[in-house]
């Protein structure tokens, strides 16, 4: 099992160079990171790969930005709107990841797109960036919509992924950081375990069914 970040901002979207980051995250336990709008390497023993984020579109937009991605390698995310929009992203082939539902409507993310996301492995994220630098009611806010999530998920199945989201190496946390913030959401190691091979879930292609010998 990789143990993925699935989401960081390098320069020049933040402050450090995705080989810092990289670095940094090998010592804190990490395999893998999604470095955004970064092309895919290896520093050291982890993986960088691609990530394409979408966000503040249409659907129609959303559907040419994922033709356009030409990299089978590229993890695409889409941020999470209304109701509507989110199941018309769901069932988007091409789609790996709906993120920041934290702060969609309660009711963006119900049961329906649940069993779609299931359907499609469509993960959902969890941004840990909202429970670490959050204060007050926008970070109660933010742990009692990931713990709705996570009802869902255990009902349904579908993927999910962690991200910290770090812009410099400062903000990167260790593995056994993110387990511990996760018990704020209800999660237990298991649900921990799951989240970091989250992204290794939606991008690697099903096995098929039935072999034919």
């Amino acid at each position: 099992m990789k143990i993925t970040d699935a989401a960081v901002c390098p320069y020049p979207n933040g402050d450090s160079s995705v080989r810092r980051l990289a670095l940094e995250a090998e010592a804190l336990g990490f395999d893998s990171l999604v470095a955004i709008d970064t092309p895919s390497a290896r520093y050291g023993e982890v993986e960088v790969r691609n990530g394409l984020f979408i966000r503040n579109a249409g659907m129609k937009d959303v559907i040419a930005q994922v033709k356009r991605a030409k990299d089978p390698t590229t993890v695409i995310s889409v941020k999470a709107g209304d109701a509507g929009f989110n199941r018309g992203v769901v069932g988007l082939r091409g789609v790996h990841i709906l993120r920041g539902v934290h702060a969609a409507d309660r009711n963006a993310f119900d049961h329906v797109t649940a069993k779609m996301a299931a359907d499609n492995r469509v993960a959902v994220d969890i941004d840990l960036s909202v429970i670490i630098a959050g204060r007050g009611i926008a970070r109660q806010r933010a742990i009692q919509r990931y713990r709705d999530v996570l009802v869902l998920e255990r009902r349904f199945e579908f993927p999910l992924t962690m991200s910290t989201y770090a812009r410099s190496v400062l903000e990167l946390r260790a593995v056994r950081e993110v387990s511990g913030l996760c018990t704020l959401l209800g999660m237990d190691i298991p649900d921990v375990e799951r989240a970091f091979a989250g992204v290794d879930r939606v991008t690697t292609p099903p096995k098929p069914s039935v072999r034919v010998i």
